[in-house]
């Protein structure tokens, strides 16, 4: 017993002294609680709502505001016509669409039945089941609240009409399948070269690169490019795959799907050199890979919970994950067949993203070789 307790003194001294394992061992499940005890919720709230309210009276804006009021629906737009919605749709604006016809009152006073649509965006097939079961129950409600007050016998005096865009069918594989496709080459990419320069470190050869007339930038690119190649054909079978294998279609343009690869992948390439830049053994810089890759794209992407949904500082957070951006624009093209006009802002992000962290992992290998 002695014994095991000098050992457990000299690997507790061990640890106090190793300021990284400390904080990966108190900190990180910590600070993990608070950010996923957070963004961890299939409670949807501020889901964007759109209006095209043909009818302008009273009882069109009484629905409106019980919508409004419900607590899980926010007004952003007021559709005056039909290239007005599909905008709001095709930007991802408007997850759901109210369209209230023309004559609404007069029909409810008359005492016939009155559909109101329900357009919803079904890019997400669970967000917007979820979705349509809330406006379905507000509607109901509203319904059986005016028929109460007007003292109307028989049927419910309102009825919603769902449709659902881009995904008819609500099929969860439409919403997984490219939601995993970026969950598994961000974390291929990174992990590969998170262990590519920290491999030249515990070689030795490190110095020897440093002795070249190489410049870091060029090291960086250097190691990228093979990486980027692999990890490129990768994400063309994973594509491939998605598309025989779970009926995946492709509504947009291709070159603008293979650009969008490239510029995530260089993001991704990038990060985990940056990864190897900082970490000083294959296990460290894999651990720190896994960290900045798995968690952040499973959770903080949009991919499973809804980024509307989770608190404002979460969703400042989100701004730095890549994969955001990426699930945007694919799901854009691949469902939708949206162009350039749509995701650019997305494509300008991972730019901005790539350039930035190619930019810092080379400043840090220049300051490491000076």
């Amino acid at each position: 017993m002695r014994k095991v307790l000098s050992v457990g003194r000299k690997e507790m001294r061990q640890i106090a002294r190793d300021s990284r394992t400390l904080m990966i061992l108190v900190f990180i499940p910590a600070f993990f609680l608070l950010i996923y005890g957070y963004a961890l919720s299939f409670d949807l709230r501020n889901i964007a709502l759109a209006v095209d309210d043909r009818d302008r009276s009273v009882e069109s804006r009484s629905l409106i505001a019980a919508f409004v009021n419900s607590g899980y629906f926010r007004l952003v737009a007021d559709v005056r016509s039909s290239d007005d919605l599909t905008r709001l749709m095709d930007r991802g604006e408007a997850r759901i669409v109210l369209v209230l016809p023309a004559g609404l009152s007069r029909d409810l006073a008359a005492g016939r039945t009155v559909p109101v649509q329900l357009l919803l965006d079904g890019d997400n097939a669970n967000a917007a089941t979820t979705v349509m079961n809330y406006a379905q129950t507000i509607v109901l409600s509203e319904s059986a609240r005016y028929r109460l007050e007007a003292g109307v016998p028989g049927s419910l005096p309102i009825v919603a009409e769902p449709r659902v865009w881009y995904n008819p069918r609500l099929e969860s594989a439409l919403f997984l399948v490219p939601g995993l496709m970026g969950y598994i080459i961000m974390i291929t990419a990174v992990v590969s070269t998170a262990l590519s320069i920290v491999r030249e470190k515990e070689r030795g050869t490190m110095e020897q690169v440093r002795m070249a007339p190489l410049g870091a930038l060029s090291f960086v690119l250097g190691k990228t490019v093979p990486y980027f190649v692999i990890s490129f054909v990768s994400a063309l079978g994973i594509l491939l795959v998605a598309m025989l294998m779970f009926g995946v279609p492709m509504h947009g343009s291709w070159p603008l799907l293979l650009g969008t690869i490239a510029l995530f992948l260089v993001g991704a390439l990038g990060l985990g050199l940056l990864i190897s830049s900082v970490a000083d053994s294959q296990q460290v810089a894999f651990q720190l890979a896994l960290l900045a890759s798995f968690l952040p794209t499973l959770m903080l992407s949009g991919f499973i919970f809804p980024i509307a949904s989770m608190p404002p500082f979460l969703q400042g957070v989100t701004y730095v994950v890549p994969a955001r951006y990426f699930l945007v624009a694919l799901r854009g093209i691949v469902l939708k067949g949206v162009g350039l006009e749509v995701i650019g802002p997305q494509l300008v992000a991972l730019s901005l993203y790539s350039s930035v962290v190619l930019l810092l992992a080379s400043a840090r290998l220049r300051r490491q070789w000076s």
